[in-house]
């Protein structure tokens, strides 16, 4: 099992920033990927950003040079600085956990919101 505990959300104007913490805790040796996805009303949910076990990072093509996902090893938490917000950034954002053993399993935190305006 693994738990996962969001920090950071909030209400910006277009243009700033905003970083996201995400800490975990269980069996964090089987984590495999961690990262963040968002689901915008009415909308199904996306991948943002993700980063492995040996730092390899994947971004959602909206995401690339404004966020960065990085990962603090010593603490167990993931982070998702996000720059240059836009209002169609607004949506919930979820941290997510990959767990690879002989089956894969996702684990998801409670959720944490950012609102853009313009």
């Amino acid at each position: 099992q693994v738990q996962l505990v969001e920090s950071g959300g909030g209400s910006v104007q277009a243009g700033g920033s905003l970083r996201l913490s995400c800490a975990a805790s269980g069996s964090i040796f089987s984590i495999k990927y961690m990262g963040w996805y968002r689901q915008a009303p009415g909308k199904e949910r996306e991948l943002v950003a993700r980063i492995g076990d040996s730092g390899n990072t994947n971004y959602a093509e909206f995401a690339k040079g404004r966020f960065t996902i990085s990962r603090d090893n010593a603490k167990n938490t993931v982070y998702l600085q996000m720059s240059g917000l836009k209002p169609e950034d607004t949506a919930v954002y979820v941290c997510n956990a990959l767990v690879v053993l002989n089956y894969v399993t996702n684990y998801w935190g409670q959720g944490t919101q950012v609102t853009v305006s313009s």
